[in-house]
């Protein structure tokens, strides 16, 4: 069944704390093919929730997870792209992907990617983080399903000098929509 997974091709927008956690979680799982993007480099503030290390601050993040990714399964086919995404680019960049996972911070991102995915790309998933700042209230985080588009967090908690985005709500978020690109792949939603 796994061995499926080999033919099957994910974009992930955004390689920060929920699309480098989401990329390690479907590279170790043998995903063929990963359609990466981001335009941002490694700060040392990333590093308490993404997916990089010490020595690759100040370079980009596309490039670093690529190569972080080819380090865990050299298999694994990485297409990474150094690109603000916007409108057009979603669609030359992801147009044969059997999913997407969105991964961005901002709010406009987020809401951009949305409405060109559901708008221009119909029966094609859309996987969200939406509300992971701070820790702990596990049993507030769920899955929510609005016909192409899926949702993963609590929906509600906005990142704040308060509420940071820290590891472990968004490891939790990145995994669970690594999780449902496996059920969307092998045929079980």
């Amino acid at each position: 069944m796994l061995d499926d997974l080999k033919q099957k091709k994910v974009g992930i927008a955004g390689c920060g704390g929920l699309g480098s956690n989401c990329a390690v979680a479907l590279a170790r799982v043998g995903v063929g093919t990963l359609v990466i993007a981001d335009f941002d480099v490694i700060s040392h503030s990333n590093l308490n929730r993404q997916y990089f290390f010490f020595d690759q601050i100040g370079l980009k993040k596309s490039a670093a997870l690529k190569d972080n990714i080819n380090k865990i399964n050299p298999e694994v086919i990485v297409d990474a792209y150094d690109i603000k995404l916007d409108r057009v680019s979603i669609l030359e960049l992801f147009a044969d992907c059997d999913v997407i996972v969105e991964a961005f911070d901002l709010a406009g991102m987020k809401q951009m990617i949305i409405e060109t995915v559901l708008s221009e790309m119909p029966g094609v998933p859309l996987i969200s983080g939406v509300g992971l700042a701070g820790w702990g209230n596990n049993e507030s985080i769920s899955t929510k399903r609005y016909g192409d588009l899926i949702t993963c967090g609590d929906g509600q908690t906005e990142v704040s000098e308060l509420m940071p985005p820290l590891a472990p709500r968004v490891g939790i978020i990145a995994n669970m929509q690594a999780n449902i690109v496996l059920e969307i792949l092998l045929g079980k939603i």
